[in-house]
């Protein structure tokens, strides 16, 4: 984007529960359309979560598996980037082609959608040091160092019970920031060239504008995926490609933009003058 030029800001617009209802439709009419893609992008994420887990186990810390399976949905915005790239060409009519698409991805490391993807990292980052500092907190002394141990003390003790309580209050606190700055800052970045400041905002102010409507799709989203991943996340295959394709229909639905509206204020105008002339 040229010094010189400046985008005009995005216009938020309210939406409701069936602008909700309509999105999911487009989003499985979009992984119908184009099975193949909604597939790899959901094993991408399955694999992920899987190697995740297994490097838990592997480094002799089995016991955050599960907050690291419950994190481990944050970084679901970045890996729909290639799904949202789908619905635009699938929106705009244009050819659909595994170069195209992954090109589309590589991409954005040059552009502002990757300073997104770091703050998704970073806040994911903060999940497990604050998961870290409560284990310290609540079991520091229960000498929990495996899952079957870590299960017992947080279901029969005390201090477990406390651990559960804050870490969900504290987690949830975590992903409603993650999705308000997140829920359509990641496809508005694919789309146009604005800085990611910019698109956290306009976020913010698309769930701000419809907050029950938002805040129910994010618990949607949240549930959904959280049951998605219990089968060793193979639920995943589906339930992230309907919701990645989903999530583009939304944004279309909560953001416009000013070049788009002046289009048909042109013909209007247009047509006016034709009308006079005759």
């Amino acid at each position: 984007m040229g010094a010189e030029t400046k985008l005009a800001a995005p216009r938020v617009h309210a939406i409701k529960l069936s602008d909700i209802i309509n999105a999911l439709e487009a989003g499985l009419r979009d992984f119908r359309a184009a099975p193949a893609y909604g597939l790899f992008f959901g094993l991408v994420f399955a694999v992920g979560g899987n190697i995740v887990i297994l490097c838990a186990f592997m480094a002799d810390m089995s016991y955050l598996s599960y907050p690291l399976a419950a994190g481990f949905w944050m970084i679901g915005p970045f890996v729909a980037v290639g799904l949202y790239e789908v619905s635009r060409r699938l929106e705009k009519n244009e050819p659909l082609t595994w170069s195209g698409v992954l090109g589309v991805i590589w991409r954005q490391h040059r552009r502002e959608l990757a300073w997104m993807a770091f703050v998704v990292l970073f806040i994911l980052l903060m999940w497990m040091f604050e998961i870290r500092l409560l284990i310290a907190l609540f079991l520091g002394f229960k000498g929990v160092s495996t899952m079957h141990e870590f299960v017992e003390v947080v279901l029969t003790t005390r201090e477990g019970i406390m651990f559960l309580l804050v870490g969900h209050l504290v987690g949830a606190a975590f992903s409603i920031v993650l999705f308000s700055i997140s829920v359509v800052s990641f496809p508005l970045l694919l789309e146009k060239d604005y800085d990611f400041v910019t698109a956290m905002i306009t976020s913010v102010k698309v769930v701000v504008a419809s907050p029950l409507p938002m805040l129910l799709w994010g618990a949607s989203i949240t549930v959904e995926l959280l049951v998605s991943m219990l089968p060793a996340f193979l639920g995943l295959l589906f339930t992230l490609p309907v919701l990645g394709h989903a999530t583009w229909h939304l944004y279309r639905a909560a953001i416009s933009f000013e070049e788009d509206e002046e289009l048909p204020n042109k013909m209007e105008q247009e047509e006016n003058q034709q009308t006079k002339t005759n």
